[in-house]
């Protein structure tokens, strides 16, 4: 090609790549800032991750502060609040997650409030991802967190009470009684109950990934473990690439559900895996649901886990194992509690 022609040809290109550009821009703009979360529990969650990025704050700390509002809550299933292992110990997991791939976790800690953020302050202050136990506690005492009480919640206390009466560990999949369809027409106003008129409280781990203005991403996952379980035992939470992972470059995935089945696979970083082959955030999230199923077909009727994944153009979705999985997404268009598809 002769210097002429080149000339030529980019003349007639650039107004196409200009008008690509174009595209890619307004459609970018339309999905972004946008947080999404595991749960029905997640509406009063977005809305504070919200607040930091309708400011055009940066998503690492959206995600924080929306797992600190549910922190802050009485709830089954996170925070002190929550129910306590089978020796009647509240144990809380947490890990947070940057566009960087920075990253911070904490496991089995107990007594301290906001386990999120002593996360960060794993990530943002020393060499390693992950603080366990006893340690853990020190870390977050040394870095002004405080010690909080050793105390159970009222519900906690009753639950404690009434398991002890048999003392059997056996999970309970979706323990909401509310049937799903009423649960999100009752929750789809202008506030989201933490807990329903039946007195049942919402269910699980808080899990949540935001896109902030300028395109990155980052999650966060906070949780008091499954009730009554063995002490010290660890789910997938607080484990990077498993109940949590981010990819500035394809995406990011979280989880809920039997954290043990979710470790096995490498859940979220397995979803995050099938978007970058050009999966849609749905069908990654399934792909990996069906990894746990078509291991073992039986045993899978008795799990639920749901993963949740969001890519880098802001698309989102879901899939669990059973019915019964939802989750809360919250942009400049929607503020919507949206029921996941499922496999059995």
């Amino acid at each position: 090609m002769n210097r002429r022609k080149f000339i030529q040809l980019g003349a007639l290109t650039a107004p196409l790549l200009s008008a690509r550009k174009s595209f890619a821009d307004s459609f970018d703009q339309s999905t972004k800032p946008i947080v999404i979360s595991t749960w029905d529990s997640g509406m009063p969650v977005n809305a504070e991750a919200w607040k930091i990025l309708s400011a055009n704050g940066t998503a690492l700390d959206a995600v924080e502060a929306g797992a600190r509002h549910i922190e802050n809550e009485i709830n089954c299933c996170v925070g002190l609040g929550g129910y306590p292992d089978r020796d009647g110990i509240v144990t809380l997991d947490s890990c947070i997650m940057d566009h960087q791939a920075n990253c911070g976790a904490v496991a089995g800690i107990e007594r301290i409030k906001h386990p999120v953020s002593v996360a960060r302050k794993v990530m943002e202050n020393t060499p390693h991802v992950i603080l366990v136990g006893a340690g853990a506690q020190q870390f977050a005492v040394e870095n002004g967190f405080v010690l909080e009480p050793e105390a159970l919640s009222e519900s906690a206390k009753k639950a404690y009470a009434d398991w002890l009466k048999k003392s059997e560990y056996k999970p309970v999949i979706n323990i909401e009684n509310m049937p799903v369809d009423n649960r999100i027409k009752k929750q789809n106003g202008p506030f989201a109950p933490h807990f329903f008129e039946d007195g049942t409280a919402n269910h699980d781990t808080m899990g949540l990934v935001a896109m902030d203005v300028t395109g990155n991403l980052s999650g966060a996952v906070t949780t008091s473990g499954m009730a009554f379980k063995l002490h010290g035992r660890v789910g997938d939470s607080p484990i990077i690439g498993a109940g949590l992972f981010v990819d500035n470059e394809i995406g990011a995935a979280t989880s809920s559900g039997t954290g043990e089945e979710v470790i096995r696979i490498c859940g979220t970083h397995l979803v995050v895996e099938f978007m970058r082959q050009g999966y849609s955030p749905e069908k990654a999230c399934r792909k990996a649901v069906e990894r746990i199923v078509n291991r073992d077909k039986e045993k899978a009727k008795t799990l639920q886990v749901g993963f949740l994944a969001m890519n880098k153009k802001g698309e989102y979705g879901a899939y669990a194992i059973q019915k019964g999985f939802v989750y809360s997404v919250k942009s400049d268009n929607e503020n919507m509690i949206h029921t996941s598809k499922y496999l059995i």
